[in-house]
């Protein structure tokens, strides 16, 4: 073991900026070391945003849901904060909000607040991280002074249905311009150096190691002809692939429709079309939406979304929105968008309304974001334990909320609340909520999700081999690709294989076979448990095995990594296996996002889907709740 680490380059010099500063400035009471102890003691008081180098978007090693961001949360769980024992700073003063985190729902929340009230109002965002953006995180890796940008979270700007309206009016203030994603975006970029997109057959599972390149490019026959599969699988994985065989001709589309609701997509090809176990484990590892894998997704969510083995199924016709028509990938996915919501909260951080060309490269000032005298501050490195009514929910004038900073509980005042954290926390840290709505709250389980970034010094290896993305379905990753080549203002994608590039690798950790909120369950605890030094050793075994025929050297040719672990990651959506037919309006985000008193709430998870637009609109559902409470709307 410890000679195939040495071998891999683990224990190799590589850009580990995690260790110099992810210590210092780890969230409240995270102290890990002496060093970290001692850089504290020297502070009169706790702010590490003010330390000239505090620039979270740097930092490598495990980010994302990082080390001293959940575990005071977890205390918070385990009832540490049920009652407070003591209090050692009293904010002065009362906020007109507190908003609970500082993701696009908090961060939308706080903007539509002001926009209702006045700029006036005083507005405090406490968020349990280093930076601000939830899962929308950036990443940034530097080499030979050159700046190159990657997705530590949200992805894009895109939904599987439209944008309402009020969505897209803020994207709109916010100053991007979806229509011109065409021109930031080189679509034929990898297609110019013959890559195309690939399966790696694992040796575990189809005997040998090998990557083939042409997926969906190439004729399935001959795709299939390429891989290291008995004759029956072949076969099989052909017929699943191209086969137009009418299955349950015999009953009507809307009953096709039913009984493939009731099934699961693996069902459907092991007891429907009939594949062996060779060809059902070339589907075993991939994911749709929300990490819903083939025993836990619906067929007829699989026959809706493309999946192969439905070519010959008449089904009803279902109105579908164009997602490609309202879709933009910035280099940092969606931290651009919490970007703007920052600099539109916090006017000097950025300059006056930055473009959405111009922040691409702009380095966020953190020591400016919680100042005295602003209308609007950004508190980081806050846990909030306790969030409680001064009187009577229905007549309080006040809400009373307890966070740690710097290892001390800290109280402040406000006159509206809302908790923009996840759903799971807070019964937790509202403890007075109706027992009925905890329950809804505690219903669903967020998806476990890892993003690493590997930044390699060139894609020459990618060239030789043939492919910008390869689908691994039974390894640790199960998918990886080049960067989006996207361009916007003085910041340049990498264009040729000399380059140094940001790969992108995907891990949603699954238990198959068990229920879809105890497979998230057991996914989360994995990701919470696993140290930064085993994900390393699995990222250069793993890319060893599929790039290595192509020259790729992990040992010399991984210049940084940066894991962006969430364990609570996306929000929970509903399907037809696991959870009840129940009408809209009676399933559990609804009865869970009820106002209580001065409290909203707002986040993805009240809208039980994990879109940007989702995480927008219920920001803006829980400012008018605010409004009706004080009977203002």
């Amino acid at each position: 073991m410890a000679g195939d680490a040495q071998e891999l380059g683990l224990f190799r010099q590589i850009t580990r900026r995690d260790f110099l500063n992810g210590i210092a400035f780890s969230a409240a009471g995270a102290c890990a070391s002496s060093l970290a102890d001692s850089l504290w003691a020297a502070q009169r008081e706790f702010s590490p945003e003010s330390d000239p180098d505090y620039y979270p978007p740097a930092l490598t090693g495990l980010r994302g849901q990082h080390p001293g961001s959940f575990e005071e949360a977890h205390r918070v769980r385990d009832g540490a904060y049920a009652a407070l024992a003591r209090i050692d700073v009293e904010d002065a003063g009362v906020h007109d909000l507190v908003v609970v985190g500082g993701g696009i729902s908090g961060l939308a929340s706080a903007y539509f607040f002001r926009q209702a009230l006045g700029a006036n109002r005083n507005v405090l965002i406490l968020d349990n991280h280093d930076d601000f953006g939830g899962h929308a995180k950036r990443n940034e890796f530097h080499h030979n002074g050159r700046l190159y940008i990657g997705y530590g979270g949200t992805q894009s700007i895109a939904t599987p249905f439209p944008y309402s309206f009020l969505a897209k009016s803020l994207i709109r203030e916010l100053g991007i311009e979806v229509e011109r994603y065409p021109e930031f975006l080189d679509r034929d970029l990898y297609a110019k150096f013959g890559l195309r997109r690939g399966v790696f057959f694992d040796r575990e599972n189809f005997g040998q190691d090998r990557l083939i390149a042409g997926a969906g490019g190439l004729p399935w026959p001959e795709f299939f002809a390429k891989a290291p599969l008995s004759d029956r699988a072949r076969r099989d994985l052909t017929r699943v692939h191209i086969d137009d065989a009418p299955y349950f001709a015999e009953i009507t589309a809307e009953q096709r429709a039913a009984r493939l609701a009731r099934m699961s997509y693996q069902d459907y090809l092991v007891h429907v079309v009939g594949v062996t176990f060779e060809a059902i484990v070339f589907f075993a590892g991939r994911g749709g939406r929300n990490n819903k894998r083939m025993d836990t997704m619906p067929a007829l969510e699989a026959a809706r979304n493309g999946w192969p083995g439905f070519k010959g199924m008449q089904l009803p016709p279902e109105e579908r929105f164009n997602e490609s028509s309202y879709t933009f990938h910035f280099p940092d996915g969606g931290a651009t968008v919490a970007r703007l919501l920052v600099s539109r909260l916090v006017p000097d951080a950025l300059g006056n309304r930055p473009h959405m060309n111009g922040i691409v490269l702009a380095r966020m000032p953190y020591a400016k974001l919680d100042r005295d005298g602003l209308p609007v501050r950004i508190r980081l490195n806050s846990t909030v334990v306790n969030v409680e009514h001064e009187g009577a929910p229905e007549r309080s004038t006040r809400v009373r909320v307890a966070y740690l900073r710097g290892g001390k509980l800290h109280v402040t005042y406000a006159r509206n609340c809302i908790l923009a954290c996840f759903n799971a926390m807070i019964p937790y840290i509202v403890p007075t909520l109706p027992e009925a709505q905890k329950q809804a709250l505690h219903y669903p389980v967020k998806v476990p999700m890892m993003y690493s970034n590997i930044f390699i010094r060139n894609w020459h290896a990618f060239v030789k081999l043939g492919v910008n993305a390869v689908d691994a379905p039974n390894l640790y990753h199960t998918s990886l690709s080049l960067d989006f080549p996207v361009s916007m203002g003085d910041y340049q994608c990498s264009r040729t294989p000399d380059d140094p590039i940001v790969v992108h690798m995907v891990r949603n950790p699954n238990k198959p076979g068990l229920p879809r909120r105890q497979q998230h369950r057991l996914g989360m605890q994995e990701l919470f448990s696993t140290s930064f030094e085993a994900i390393e050793l699995e990222t250069r075994r793993e890319l060893t095995r599929i790039l290595g025929a192509g020259g790729f050297d992990a040992a010399s040719d991984i210049l940084a990594i940066t894991v962006n672990r969430y364990p609570h990651g996306y929000a929970y959506t509903y399907d037809t296996l696991a959870d009840p037919d129940i009408p809209d309006a009676d399933r559990p985000h609804m009865l869970g996002r009820r106002p209580f008193g001065l409290i909203a709430i707002a986040n993805t998870d009240s809208g039980a889907a994990a879109f940007m637009n989702v995480a927008i609109d219920e920001g803006h559902r829980a400012v008018q709740d605010l409004l009706l409470r004080h009977g203002l709307k």
